[in-house]
């Protein structure tokens, strides 16, 4: 009779031990099984609340340890501007985010959040980062190998701040500048735009050869997961109207618009962020057919799909008018992750009961989840969850700022050197006796490095981060006795009366991001018109255009002796020096077609009626002056 309980002691012994190692090893959290498998066992342990929360991503403002614990958060984005102190350092930071994630790392199942910010011309959200240049200005020096050293720079910087994800590169193929986020779009011509999607392996690493097409991909923690963006159309509505419908027919859309998508996913682009915009009255968050018919079964992407920043919201017209609904058609056309970005628990108990009360199938949910997991496990995100300090000496580096001006120098687009009968005016002597620089721009660094610049909208003034100012630079770069005199906007009298050599005008576009830079006229603001007239009228001139997107400039050609488009240069104003001097030759070519007027728009290369100032692909070139 003793026997007995001696065997069943036996038996809870070995239920025990079993218990034990179970808990001591999952596979979930071995680096020697493969990233399926890891899946595989992770999902098999997860409630469907945790499977739910790794759907959500909150913005940074309404997080903590303790939010993310509880309510078992997978993603913290930092929208345009938002930061955890102002002029906040990068182990600043690092506390911030490792903070967040020890909450993540207290749960059940320990699953890390990833963290993602908007790095679209750097990491242009941190004080002292390196700005680049904005991709119009990366599309005219038609070099896709720059851009990928400017991707590798630019996911060091960002991993410098402890942040593993960016949202980026954004491979809109803009059709009209009347869109306010022309800057963004690297040209007109989507084989422009499909060479320079080179920045995806810049940003993540390159893809090793042999590796499954579709598959998301990053070399490790000194890359960063990449979101290619916006799909699909955003850069094609009528009137350029942010967020509007894009009317074309599906050829059209699949040969212009999805051009950038076919090379990103090739790479192993980790994400895809979907467009506020619709196709043909169909908003692109609600739907099926491009996201998960096309996008995840044609095009074979296996990485996850985002939201944009209250994207489901704005299904309804007027936003969050019906919010169950937008919950139900955005998952069910196939976005895994929901930038809430604030009101996570409505977003978290609405999808909760959509799945309890079958309106939205379990298959759905364990699509997004495991899509989710695998950028986290292919990212080492499991391995190396917290953030230390060794890249923080990368933020805004010499060898950064150096890249930035070479790009700078690569993008300058030389539209105008001298009146037919005159020798041409650039490159500009470095000795004279005194010079005039002149203008808005000149000695601007927001207006210079344009929106998405510490703040979402960008800042005007000297005082939002470290660069060069292009009225520095010229200081620099000429004889020490050239007499430089700035005046922002002087009188047709002065500049007669004062005997300058030659002058430099500086002027532009204000910074503006997103609606705010949707513009039906595209004149350059006064003063800008005035300065370009009182200062050519008098003295010989060239004329620098500060802007995202070609201008009106006609009216004031012809008084304009030499013309550069230097678009939205960033913080490395000593690129456009380089090149005004001589040190540098102009190499740079339109990325997109300069218009007379914008009755003519949309005007695009390759349409019949091609009538333009400067057509797609011009720009004069200057040899090096030898010194």
């Amino acid at each position: 009779m003793a026997r007995i309980p001696i065997a069943m002691l036996g038996l809870l012994l070995f239920c025990f031990w079993a218990a034990m190692a179970e808990a001591k090893y999952m596979k979930y959290k071995d680096p020697k099984q493969s990233v399926n498998v890891r899946i595989k066992d992770l999902m098999s342990r997860m409630t469907l609340e945790e499977k739910i929360g790794q759907m959500v991503q909150i913005d940074r403002s309404v997080a903590s340890a303790e939010v993310m614990k509880k309510y078992l958060i997978g993603s913290i984005l930092s929208g345009g501007g938002s930061v955890p102190a102002k002029q906040a350092s990068a182990e600043t930071w690092i506390e911030m985010v490792n903070d967040f994630q020890k909450g993540c790392l207290s749960t059940r199942l320990g699953i890390p959040m990833i963290y993602g910010i908007d790095a679209v011309h750097g990491h242009n959200n941190v004080y002292k980062a390196t700005i680049f240049p904005h991709n119009v200005g990366l599309g005219a020096t038609r070099d896709p190998e720059l851009v990928k050293r400017i991707g590798a720079a630019t996911a060091l910087e960002v991993r410098a701040t402890g942040i593993p994800y960016v949202f980026a590169p954004c491979i809109a193929v803009c059709r009209d500048p009347r869109w306010g986020r022309c800057f963004e779009s690297y040209s007109e011509d989507p084989k422009v735009v499909q060479v320079m999607t080179e920045i995806v392996p810049g940003l993540q690493g390159d893809f090793p050869p042999g590796s499954r097409k579709g598959v998301p991909y990053v070399a490790g923690n000194k890359n960063v997961a990449a979101c290619a963006k916006h799909y699909v159309g955003d850069g094609g509505t009528t009137k350029g109207i942010n967020e509007n419908n894009t009317v074309i027919n599906r050829h059209g859309l699949l040969s212009i618009h999805m051009a950038g998508y076919y090379t990103s996913i090739i790479k192993g682009v980790s994400t895809v962020m979907v467009s506020y915009s619709s196709w043909n009255g169909k908003k692109m968050h609600a739907n099926h057919e491009l996201v998960t018919d096309f996008l995840k079964n044609t095009l074979r992407f296996r990485g996850f799909v985002i939201s944009d920043w209250q994207g489901i919201d704005r299904i309804t017209s007027p936003p969050h008018a019906n919010y169950s609904y937008s919950i139900e058609v955005g998952i069910k056309a196939g976005i895994d992750m929901i930038m809430v970005p604030y009101n996570y628990t409505e977003f978290i108990d609405g999808l909760t009961y959509q799945v309890k009360n079958k309106i939205i199938p379990m298959s759905r949910i364990d699509d997004a989840v495991r899509r989710i997991l695998r950028v986290k496990f292919v990212m080492g995100l499991f391995e190396e969850p917290l953030a230390d300090h060794s890249l923080v000496h990368e933020l805004g580096s010499q060898a950064h700022r150096n890249l930035a001006r070479e790009a700078v120098r690569k993008s300058l687009v030389l539209l105008k050197n001298g009146h037919p009968a005159d020798e041409p005016l650039l490159p500009l002597p470095k000795k004279a006796p005194k010079i005039l620089v002149a203008g808005t721009h000149a000695d601007n660094l927001g207006n210079q490095c344009g929106g998405w610049t510490i703040e979402w909208q960008g800042l005007s003034g000297n005082n939002l981060t470290s660069g060069t100012t292009i009225l520095s630079a010229i200081k620099k770069t000429v004889d020490p006795k050239t007499k430089v005199v700035y005046k922002e906007n002087p009188d047709l009298s002065y500049v007669k009366s004062s005997k300058f050599s030659y002058a430099i005008v500086v002027v532009g576009e204000p910074p503006y991001a997103e609606t705010f830079g949707d513009n039906l006229n595209l004149t350059i603001p006064e003063p800008g018109p005035s300065i370009i007239t009182n200062v050519c009228g008098a003295v010989k001139c060239v004329v620098i255009v500060i802007s995202g997107r070609p201008v009106v400039i006609q009216p004031y050609v012809d008084q304009i002796d030499a013309l550069v488009a230097a678009w939205l240069p960033g913080t490395e104003g000593q690129g456009v020096a380089d090149v005004l001097f001589g040190d540098y030759s102009f190499t740079g070519k339109l990325s997109r077609t300069w218009f007379r007027t914008v009755d003519q728009l949309p005007m695009n290369v390759g349409d019949k009626h091609y009538d333009p100032l400067f057509p797609f692909g011009f720009g004069l070139t200057t040899e090096p002056t030898k010194a």
